[in-house]
């Protein structure tokens, strides 16, 4: 239960099923807040060259179905569900457009024979991007617009005793509609590693992550909008991020990182949704 060790086993949405077509795109990206409607043949390209760096270190992929409830943001897998000791947690999303994935991606773990050990209910919500794991015993979870005050509480239920929640005030930045997640502020690469956008980081949590031994890679202004601060680590200190960051990436660089880069145009930067977002881990080898 952590964001940096090896990934074992990743599920993940390919464009083919989310997007479907171009007229699928340019019916939805509006309503859905994309900035763009995403070109699926450009997207499709990207995913596989995607597909080939987050597999680098030997991950098993599982690829989600297509599935005619839900749409283009299905394929940002992360915030429909929650992985947990024990199997996933089925999410209720804050964004009301995307309130059939949970149980759409619920339906396809299991096919594949992931377990699903319950799914948060009304009026709770929560959603994967607010959800980062430090440790098996420690998990930070942001309070906004997507992830509320009973989804937490229900999340933590599932959880039980052993495991500390750190709930994390997130600002009103750009409002209700926008796509703002704790993990648009902070990814850890590794146990004692983190990228990070301070300007946004309630004190609290800045200074928590300080005293627990974890050095922080800052993601400058200008590079905030290209998802600077959202980076998968496939492994401690092995990466992927969006090309365009280069300032990240040299202090990623500068602080033993390997990092790989991915166009993110059609996939990432039109419907806000990086690296982080477009996995579902599963499993982590435990010998990180």
């Amino acid at each position: 239960m952590n964001e940096y060790g090896h990934v074992a086993r990743l599920v993940l949405k390919h464009p083919r099923e989310a997007f479907a077509s171009d007229a699928a795109c340019a019916r939805q990206w509006r309503d859905l807040n994309f900035t763009g409607a995403p070109h699926f043949a450009r997207a499709m390209a990207d995913y596989e060259a995607f597909v080939k760096l987050v597999s680098a270190e030997g991950a098993a992929l599982e690829f989600l179905p297509a599935d005619a409830r839900v749409g283009l943001d299905s394929i940002y897998v992360r915030d429909a569900s929650l992985a947990c000791r024990g199997g996933v947690i089925l999410c209720a999303m804050g964004k009301p457009q995307r309130s059939a994935e949970p149980a759409a991606q619920g339906d396809a773990c299991a096919a594949l024979g992931l377990p699903v050990i319950g799914a948060i209910q009304p009026p709770g919500r929560i959603e994967g991007g607010d959800v980062v794991w430090f440790d098996k015993h420690t998990v930070a979870v942001g309070r906004g617009y997507r992830t509320n005050d009973d989804g937490i509480r229900q999340f933590q239920e599932f959880l039980g005793p052993d495991v500390d929640v750190f709930v994390v005030p997130l600002p009103h930045y750009r409002g209700p509609s926008d796509v703002f997640h704790l993990m648009s502020i902070i990814s850890p690469v590794d146990h004692d590693l983190a990228v990070v956008y301070s300007p946004l980081m309630p004190v609290p949590f800045r200074e928590w992550l300080i005293a627990g031994g974890i050095e922080l890679v800052e993601v400058p202004g200008e590079e905030f909008e290209t998802m600077g601060a959202n980076v998968l680590a496939i492994a401690p200190r092995t990466c992927v991020m969006v090309e365009g960051n280069p300032v990240t990436r040299e202090r990623l660089e500068d602080a033993g990182a390997k990092v790989s880069e991915y166009d993110g145009r059609e996939i990432s930067l039109k419907g806000g949704g990086g690296p982080t977002c477009l996995t579902r881990p599963i499993a982590r080898n435990p010998d990180t």
